[in-house]
This record gives structure tokens, C-alpha cells and sequence, in this order.
């Protein structure tokens, strides 16, 4: 099962709607997976800054306190990073005027059990297990402005109900993504991009195809080009959502197993694995909406 609802603000005068627009979205496929959920918000006031990585780690309690936590990434750093740590919900939130691989080297010395599930400058990431409305409450979800949003509820099959193995798997910077299927061969994948040096956080078997995505990137695909690549390499049923800092992008495997609908205005994009996530939404009588064809990648881009 697992249900998928994304949102793409085109028109800036919707960004302070984000949150409650998804919210309302995800309210609509509860019931596609109860057991877990996980959002990614982009450029939302309060989250993230821009000049500044932040880092999305599992869990409220680090086993210290956010001031605690905050000196000792400050030790690490420049003088001028000025670090800060906030909670929100089931998330530990830590940002800083610095690139994401210092940052992230300074959290791992200060908290070496801590699992970072999100990462860049513009996306903040949290999950949880649980019902997912009421891990979106937990978050304040419903209030958040930002130009993107990313929301998936879990039915677990591949592996455990833990909150590290929710949806969606941020592995880049600024790079989610979501899953509503099962990679049959990912064990394979798994070891061939651990020969690469890739490192792994869970047996998810989604978290396979974001580092294969992130791998692709790296190696100068485009996100297109990137999940052509991984519709090569990874087999099985899926429909997939991802996203970056400024684009989304939507693709279902070959014989388009996974339910997927996709409502398109002047002033957004919105994809849900069903209709009912998208009739709430502002001129959804005048959108385009479609089913996207087996196999064919969409992208849209801010």
C-alpha cells in the first residue's frame, strides 16, 4: 500500500498554504499506511535559513540537552557559524553558517549515535512512527509556509515499523525521496554501491534507490537522466516522488503496478497516489489531471 502526497508551489502568494495545503492531502491517504510517516518541507521560516545547512536528525531526545548540543558543535566550527538547535515534534533540528559536510561532521563528534535523516541548505525532514495525522500535528505541519512539501504514509513489507525506516529517505543535500512499492533486487544494488564506498543507515529498501539516485547525481546526471538510470538498474513495482531544492520529479516502473494522479495548474504541481488527496485543492476544477504513463519520467522545476 503506502500512500504518497507531494506539492509544488509555483505561485509564490501560496507559499504561506504549504503546510496546511499538504496537510490536508495527507489527511486523504491515512489509511494506505497507518503504521509510520514522514514529511520534507522546503524553505519554510523557522526551519531552515538561507546561507545556512541544516541537519534533520531521528529522534527529540539526543541524550543532551539543545543547549548542550549547541556548544558542542560550536567547539567544532568557525567562530561565526553560530549554531542553533531546535525540537520540533519528533525531530532534533541543528543549523549552522557553514556547508553541510562540516556540519554534519561536527553533529556525528558531539552525537556519534545520532541518525541525520535530512540535510541541506532549503529542506528540513521528519518522521516518526505512529498515525500519521498525528505525527504531522506533532510537527505543526498544518502552519508551515515553503515552496515544496513531501509527505508519506507507511505500510511496512521490506522491513521493520521504525521510525529511521519511514519515508522519505534524504541522503544529499536537499534530495528526498519516496516510495510506494518494493525493489525486488535492491540486495543486489545494496552491494554493489557499498564496493562504491556508499553508506548505509537502514535495510530499507527505498533507501537503496535514494542513494542510487544521489550516487547518479553525483556522477553528473541530470534528475531525469538519473531515474532513467535507476528504472535500469533497480526492478520491481514502484511509484516514485523526488525531490530537490527546486524541482520535483515523478516516474512509476513499466507496468505501472502503483496507483499515481497528477494535478497541474499555473500556480502548482500535485501528485497523491489517489484523487481524493488532490479535490481540496485551490482551482482543482480547472487543473490538468492525469495518470502518468508507465515508465516515463515527469520533472517540474521552480
Amino acid at each position: 500500500m503506502c500512500g504518497i502526497a507531494a506539492l509544488q508551489l509555483r505561485n509564490p502568494s501560496l507559499h504561506p498554504q504549504m503546510g496546511a495545503l499538504l496537510s490536508s492531502m495527507l489527511c486523504q491517504i491515512v489509511d494506505r499506511g497507518p503504521d509510520s510517516a514522514g514529511l520534507a518541507v522546503y524553505n519554510t521560516p523557522g526551519l531552515v535559513s538561507p546561507g545556512r545547512s541544516t541537519l534533520s536528525l531521528l529522534g527529540r531526545d539526543q541524550g543532551m540537552t539543545t543547549a548542550a548540543i549547541t556548544e558542542g558543535v560550536a567547539s567544532l566550527l568557525p567562530s561565526d557559524a553560530a549554531p542553533a538547535v531546535q525540537v520540533v515534534g519528533d525531530t532534533t533540528l541543528v543549523g549552522a553558517a557553514v556547508g553541510t559536510d562540516l556540519l554534519a561532521k561536527a553533529v556525528n563528534e558531539t552525537l556519534p549515535a545520532a541518525t541525520v535523516i535530512g540535510r541541506g541548505e532549503h529542506v528540513a525532514v521528519m518522521k516518526s512512527v505512529g498515525h500519521p495525522m498525528e505525527i504531522a500535528a506533532e510537527h505543526g505541519l498544518e502552519t508551515m509556509a515553503g515552496s515544496q512539501g513531501l509527505s508519506h504514509t507507511r505500510m511496512a513489507t521490506e522491513s521493520a515499523v521504525t521510525a529511521g525506516g519511514s519515508h522519505p529517505f534524504s541522503v544529499a543535500d536537499d534530495l528526498c525521496l519516496v516510495h510506494n512499492g518494493s525493489f525486488s533486487n535492491h540486495a543486489t544494488v545494496r552491494r554493489n554501491l557499498k564496493r562504491e564506498g556508499v553508506v548505509f543507515d537502514s535495510e530499507n529498501d527505498t533507501e537503496v534507490g535514494a542513494r542510487y539516485v544521489a550516487s547518479r547525481l553525483q556522477q553528473g546526471d541530470t534528475l531525469e537522466e538519473a531515474l532513467v538510470n535507476l528504472g535500469k538498474a533497480l526492478d520491481g513495482f514502484y511509484t516514485l516522488v523526488v525531490t530537490t531544492a527546486d524541482s520535483m520529479a515523478v516516474v512509476r516502473d513499466p507496468i505501472a503496478c502503483k496507483p499515481a494522479i497528477i494535478a497541474e495548474t499555473e500556480d502548482y504541481v500535485a501528485m497523491a497516489s489517489e484523487y481524493r488527496a488532490l479535490a481540496g485543492l485551490p482551482g482543482i476544477d480547472n487543473a490538468r489531471i492525469f495518470e502518468p504513463e508507465p515508465g516515463k519520467v515527469y520533472t517540474w522545476s521552480l
